[in-house]
């Protein structure tokens, strides 16, 4: 199994990656679609663009901004370049937009408020993230039509792809790469049987694609958009859109801590560092899926910490990073990193087993001692609803965030002062992960219709 340390992490905005940018992925995709059926075929003078949102994405949609992400998709924006722009801005210049230009001759009407539609009935059954995308000739008949699914971190399969599938990952086959480890054990194994580390087998996978330059300068851009966004947090300060009028709360903690040190302790910086990035998310900035937009916070919190406490260099980084990815492609291509389909515990369940992991490994773990920490960190999610409240990635994402980054460093010191011995096997827990995923009630899983998201009392 293969998946690229520089695919898992991707740069972006908030604020979700399975809410706002899959579905932008997925329209900017069928946007392409439109223009090569369009350079082939004789079409009508009338032509619409439609596109249907079910299940989670119909019932959180709205809170999650997929509008406006399929508004922005449709216009061939994507997450990366949009990282740096006024969004809002240009949402508000595209949002009162009647049609899309496809060619010179060609003229499309898409008129978001009317044609992006939130279907609330059955979810799809392949996946709760599921888009229809069609585009109509004025009779209403289909021209041409693709259905997608955002089965988390920004990923998109189309109906065809995610039916070929074992696991909702796309892979390249196991032979692609030196190390083609599948789970935890075979990992273990290969690190023992070649002497090399994680991190020095994730290294050496990546090269059989990419040069040494371009994975180091990849890295450090995750890196540097991850530091840009946290300390972007620290900053800011108002209230969160969307509604429930939340008060950013990094700034002022960061404040306190910065002021009186010498109270502060380990779960306070973390506190601050995490929410800090995840109220850049709920703002809709730019953000870094770790693996997840709703998890961002936790493992740029750990590398924050490490670097600014505890002096960790530049090549320690990209290991963490490493070490991190290979954590959570075995995650993603044995279980699920997204909430709609397994809960939060595969969001920040999974981050704060990525960051225990990556943490362990630059604290000079074992490869033992790395599997443990990140089991640890991920056995202590298991069972973690995701129910925002008011649609929000607010509510209690943000806070989440914090004490994800604290079980992951717990984790890392409980497993390096063991000797990589435990009961529970990584591969066991990522498999109970994905059992419980599958016997939690959708109430649960980022449909906003149950647990928290419906426990608010009106004053």
């Amino acid at each position: 199994m293969f998946i690229s340390v520089l695919d898992l992490f991707k740069i972006g905005i908030g604020p979700s990656s399975s809410h706002t940018m899959g579905p932008m992925v997925a329209a900017k995709d069928f946007r392409d679609r439109i223009q090569a059926y369009v350079a082939n075929h004789t079409v009508p003078p009338f032509m619409q663009v439609r596109c249907t949102l079910r299940g989670s994405l119909a019932f959180t949609g709205k809170g999650h901004a997929t509008d406006r992400a399929v508004t922005l998709g449709i216009h061939q924006y994507t997450p990366l370049a949009l990282a740096k722009l006024d969004v809002n801005e240009l949402f508000e210049k595209l949002w009162q937009q009647k049609t899309i230009q496809v060619n010179e001759s060609a003229m499309i009407h898409f008129n978001p408020p009317e044609d992006i539609v939130f279907d609330r009935g059955e979810p799809l059954p392949e996946h709760p993230n599921g888009m229809i995308f069609q585009l109509l000739d004025g009779t209403g008949k289909t021209l041409l039509t693709e259905t997608y699914f955002s089965i988390g971190g920004g990923f998109i399969n189309t109906l065809s792809e995610i039916g070929q599938l074992v696991a909702p990952i796309k892979l390249e086959m196991t032979k692609s790469c030196g190390f083609p480890f599948d789970s935890a054990n075979q990992m273990m194994k290969m690190s023992t049987d070649s002497g090399l580390s994680i991190a020095a087998m994730k290294h050496s996978n990546e090269l059989e694609r990419i040069s040494e330059r371009e994975l180091n300068e990849g890295l450090d851009a995750i890196w540097d958009a991850m530091r840009t966004c946290l300390e972007k947090g620290l900053v800011a300060e108002g209230r969160l859109p969307g509604g429930l009028n939340i008060k950013r709360r990094a700034h002022s903690l960061y404040q306190q801590l910065q002021s009186n040190p010498q109270k502060a302790n380990l779960n306070d910086w973390l506190c601050a560092y995490a929410m800090a990035v995840n109220e850049e998310n709920a703002a809709g900035h730019m953000v870094v899926t770790a693996p997840t937009n709703g998890a961002a916070g936790v493992i740029p919190a750990v590398i924050y910490y490490a670097v600014k406490h505890e002096g960790t260099t530049p090549k320690q980084v990209r290991d963490f990073l490493l070490v991190a990815g290979a954590i959570g492609g075995l995650i993603k291509h044995n279980s699920s990193i997204s909430g709609a389909e397994v809960g939060c515990q595969g969001e920040v369940g999974s981050a704060s087993a990525m960051a225990a992991a990556g943490l362990c490994a630059i604290k000079g773990g074992t490869t033992e001692q790395i599997e443990n920490a990140a089991e640890i960190a991920l056995e202590h999610h298991l069972g973690m609803t995701c129910d925002p409240v008011g649609s929000l990635v607010q509510v209690p994402c943000i806070e989440r965030n914090g004490f994800g980054a604290i079980k992951a460093y717990t984790a890392a010191s409980l497993a390096i002062r063991g000797d990589g011995q435990h009961f529970m096997s990584l591969d066991n827990c990522i498999a109970a992960m994905k059992q419980t995923g599958l016997e939690m009630s959708v109430k649960y899983k980022e449909t906003s219709l149950g647990g928290l998201a419906v426990s608010i009392t009106e004053c």
